[in-house]
């Protein structure tokens, strides 16, 4: 989901005392499963709140602990989740989903279908101010909503009894299983939100979910606890009695904890590693639906140009950061949705193509197409254009953009300068625009290219750098509308166009993988190619 993605990376000094949390929740080889599974997720989410969250490990914390009407199961298929059962009007506007009586929450109460109405509006409310308020745009009314057009009990939402939830729709959404089973479509407890405010998240016996685990424990900046919630209504099913998330924002130290056993699987390996680590079978490299890039603010009087843009995304050599910065199988971005989304048939990147060359062959004229823009905007040589303050989290990032910048001052002349920004800081510099370029990553929140599309129609909240562009909100609110597959990715592949070859909106670096420190004893973790992985039926082979 999907938001603001923002992921740190290894630093290079081992530090002790995440070595010493390591030690204290280890385990000997031969351990029984009881005891657990221990992942490194690099960094602790700035919220586990369903609703307040923007963040793809925060989604791993809560899809733990909080199910909705819908899931994904060990296939990744969409399955009833606390919705048995559902249907669909003829005209594809109305959902009517009957809920499992025996679906409960961690404290024993039944899930009600008024805990969804609670949880919907709560996410749309202007007052909450959701970053993912966005996705219930499928809702009626939701738009409204959020814009302070209409009140939260207007949504297109009722509770006709305690199990039975009616869904109203402003058009037929081809997605809105698939978007359901994302943690902002989860119920919450109205009672516990009320009663304890911003701080309902932060402790075991106020954090109730409804899920397959509990949260046992949370010590801030250092770990959260898991243990199975014997409450869920599929308990049975789980495998893992107890995960372990800890927070260790240190290559080295996590590399030494895959390899003597007192770690299971760390995220964000050091780039540098990465080929060595694979020839020693420590490294899975997976699919992940996700575009690296770099927002543009629009609205910076020199950055306002298409073809300042163009030509900064042009003078960008990809295949030599994805071979030889990156080194994890990524893929140069020759466009803004990745590959592996459905198209009509096939897909839909390749079926859109490329909207630059991004062969090594022809990098060379991207250099020269480069300079022509700069200088028919009035930048002839990097002449009179401001140094480039670009912000960013520590980590990998920097070495990415160190490889950009030597690009950009080589080829046209233009400096730039670097800014480190604590990671839980980032995302509020981008989305206050105080920024000239930046670096994030989207990761799709459902399989769909509207998933992708909709961050940069110009009412999305996780629109940082302000692109806005008419007809290209007409053409996502086109492929919104209906539920004819061949009229909506026809609109979505001409927004695309609009956004990379016309506008540049933003500058697509590559298309993700996925390079994973694990354990080799590690069995039967669900990799979900949108990032959400999911540790329900992990255990540790003997």
């Amino acid at each position: 989901m999907k938001t603001i993605r923002v992921f740190l990376s290894s630093i290079i000094s081992i530090s002790l005392a995440f070595l010493i949390i390591l030690s204290s929740i280890s385990c000997s080889k031969g351990k029984s499963n009881s005891e657990g599974i221990i992942v490194n997720l690099s960094v602790e989410p700035k919220t586990i709140d369903p609703s307040l969250n923007a963040q793809i490990y925060g989604v791993i914390y809560i899809s733990h602990v909080f199910e909705g009407l819908t899931v994904r199961d060990r296939n990744n298929k969409i399955v009833p989740g606390v919705a048995e059962k559902w249907e669909i009007s003829p005209d594809g506007k109305t959902y009517t989903f009957y809920l499992r009586t025996n679906s409960t929450w961690s404290d024993g109460k039944p899930v009600v279908a008024e805990d969804f109405v609670y949880s919907w509006q709560r996410q749309v409310d202007p007052k909450v101010a959701s970053e993912y308020s966005y996705q219930h745009e499928p809702v009626k009314n939701a738009m409204a909503i959020t814009r302070g057009e209409m009140p939260v009990d207007s949504l297109g939402v009722k509770a006709i009894d305690e199990h039975t939830l009616v869904v109203e729709l402003e058009a037929p959404t081809a997605y809105f299983l698939e978007v359901a089973a994302f943690p902002t479509f989860a119920p919450l407890r109205k009672d516990i939100i009320e009663q304890y405010g911003d701080n309902w998240t932060l402790k075991p016996e106020t954090y109730i979910g409804n899920g397959p685990y509990i949260m046992s424990e949370r010590n801030i900046d250092e770990n959260i606890i898991m243990v199975k919630n014997t409450n869920y209504w599929n308990a049975d099913s789980i495998v893992a009695e107890k995960i372990t998330f800890v927070f260790m924002q240190n290559g080295a130290a996590a590399v030494a904890g895959i390899k003597d056993g007192s770690l299971h699987m760390a995220y964000e390996p050091p780039q540098q590693d990465i080929p060595t680590l694979m020839e020693e079978g420590l490294i899975q490299i997976k699919p992940l639906i996700a575009t690296y890039y770099y927002p543009i603010n629009v609205t910076n009087e020199y950055l306002k140009d298409p073809r300042v843009r163009k030509a900064l995304s042009l003078a960008i050599d990809r295949n030599y950061i994805v071979e030889n910065v990156t080194k994890g199988g990524q893929k140069p971005a020759g466009g803004w949705v990745p590959y592996a989304v459905n198209d009509v048939d096939g897909d839909f990147r390749v079926n859109g193509g490329d909207f630059y060359d991004i062969s090594k062959e022809g990098y060379s004229n991207n250099v020269e197409m480069a300079k022509q823009l700069l200088a028919e905007a009035g930048y002839p040589n990097g002449e009179g254009f401001p140094v480039i303050e670009f912000k960013t989290d520590p980590g990998n990032h920097v070495g990415i953009f160190e490889a950009v910048q030597q690009m950009w001052k080589e080829h046209l002349n233009i400096d730039s300068t670097i800014t480190q920004i604590d990671n839980a800081l980032l995302g509020q510099t981008l989305l206050e625009k105080n920024f000239m370029i930046g670096r994030l990553y989207w990761s799709a929140d459902y399989s769909d290219p509207m998933s992708m599309m909709s961050l940069f129609t110009s009412y999305n909240t996780q629109n940082n750098g302000g692109y806005s562009n008419k007809r290209y909100d007409d053409l996502i609110g086109e492929a919104m509308s209906t539920d004819d597959n061949n009229i909506r990715m026809k609109a979505m592949h001409e927004a695309e166009r609009i956004l990379i070859e016309e506008d540049m909106g933003a500058i697509p670096l590559y298309f993700f993988t996925e390079p994973l420190l694990v354990n080799p004893k590690l069995r039967d973790v669900v990799y979900n190619p949108l990032g959400f992985h999911k540790f329900f039926y992990a255990y540790l082979e003997e």
